[in-house]
């Protein structure tokens, strides 16, 4: 009769990019359950919302994320404009289409050279960090920021693609179309980064269906998924974009880290092409509806309605629903839903049967985002859940504290 125990991962641990403890119980090596506990990071931006416009939480919704910012702030002023019937002209759709897709480049090279940071793969680790920079340099001569760009505005963008930064930007093109191809051959041939990544961690078709998994993690098992494709917004209208899956390199998807790898590094090429073919087909005209900001929050004001903004961001499906009410200034109810929220949700299935050492890997492999999960779940001794929010946690927290000190806190 053999015996488990349970060990804790993280939430801080050398091998995660994010505080996030999973409780592994273990039988020797081997990983036989597995319980994940979010909540690291409590933030509360969707309630500080309702104390600003539409226009100051755009520069809250960059913040949800750092490596997603524009795909938050986007799916938010997509809400914004539904809601208040706000139109986009095609040259800043197109714009934004660009942005979303550099985010997305920097998003996949980054976690491709994490992927292999997780396995020991450091050669392998540091060309990805150098091949990163070019996009990043991009970004900063597009918006002037390296991240959080601050580029998009309620019906537009704030700034315009020059020819100049047209030619920098096709330069980047023939930059990594020209180097990333070594990078991914060196992980692809290598047998010890195959043994390490195929086979584990796997999440079944079947199992991505049930458990509502999105982007690369449910197209790496097969799924073939993506909001470019199948509701397309913004450029994606005149852009075909297929999605990417295992099953069209490697004649099968296992659902594995491998496949999820295979996924991000080729949408890498995919997302080359769609920022050549926006380039390319970039339309003549203004790149917002209404530049005097004034004008923009007086007809918000009177704006009345809910909108719902939903998005291919780099990590999956990211919606966001607002509610605006007529007089009312301020964003009067903002619903986040990141898509690590359903990414990890199957974390549990993809642990059980592999080793202890494959954890962090695992945790990593569906790119997660603690800080865009901020809620919290409680459960008493009968099993009843509820959901705290940031106001609720101000009062506990301000109770315990009058207990501790007496009754003096005021």
């Amino acid at each position: 009769m053999s015996t488990t125990y349970k060990l804790p991962v993280g939430p801080v641990h050398v091998g995660l990019k994010e505080p996030v403890t999973a409780w592994l119980e273990l039988d020797g090596e081997r990983i036989v359950d597995a319980t994940v506990r979010h909540g690291a990071i409590h933030r509360g931006i969707e309630f500080m919302s309702r104390t600003r416009n539409p226009i100051q939480v755009i520069y809250l919704s960059e913040r949800i994320c750092g490596i997603c910012s524009f795909s938050h702030v986007l799916a938010f002023l997509r809400g914004v404009e539904s809601a208040a019937n706000v139109p986009v002209p095609p040259r800043a759709q197109y714009i934004r289409t660009l942005v979303l897709e550099l985010e997305r480049l920097h998003s996949h090279i980054l976690w491709a050279g994490v992927a292999c940071y997780s396995i020991g793969f450091d050669s392998a680790f540091h060309l990805g960090m150098l091949l990163r920079e070019q996009v990043m340099d991009i970004l900063e001569i597009l918006t002037g920021n390296r991240v959080n760009y601050g580029v998009a505005t309620v019906g537009g963008v704030r700034w315009d693609i020059t020819p100049e930064l047209s030619d920098s930007v096709r330069k980047m093109l023939r930059y990594y179309r020209r180097e990333f191809t070594p990078f991914r051959d060196i992980v692809f041939e290598d047998p010890i980064a195959a043994a390490r990544m195929k086979g584990v961690g796997v999440l079944s078709y079947e199992n991505a269906i049930r458990y509502c998994a999105v982007g690369p993690t449910a197209r790496a098992s097969g799924l073939r998924m993506d909001l470019r494709h199948s509701s397309p917004y913004e450029a994606y209208c005149d852009i075909t974009v297929t999605p990417v899956v295992p099953q069209d390199y490697f004649n099968e998807a296992h659902g594995d880290v491998f496949d999820r790898f295979v996924v991000r590094v080729m949408e890498v090429y995919q997302t080359l092409d769609i920022i050549e073919k926006a380039l390319d087909g970039l339309p003549e005209g203004a790149i917002v509806s209404e530049p005097n900001l004034n004008k923009v929050l007086a007809s918000l004001k009177k704006a009345e309605g809910v909108g719902w903004g939903l998005l291919e961001a780099p990590r999956g499906d990211d919606t966001h629903v607002v509610t605006l009410k007529a007089e009312d200034e301020n964003v009067y109810r903002w619903k986040v839903r990141a898509p690590t929220y359903a990414n990890a949700v199957a974390w549990p299935l993809m642990f059980i049967g592999n080793e202890l050492a494959d954890a962090p890997l695992i945790i990593n492999s569906i790119d997660p985002c603690i800080s865009c999960m901020e809620r919290m779940a409680t459960t008493d001794r009968a099993g009843n859940k509820n959901i705290v929010v940031l106001s609720e946690l101000i009062n506990k927290s301000r109770d315990k504290t009058r207990r501790m000190r007496g009754g003096n806190l005021r």
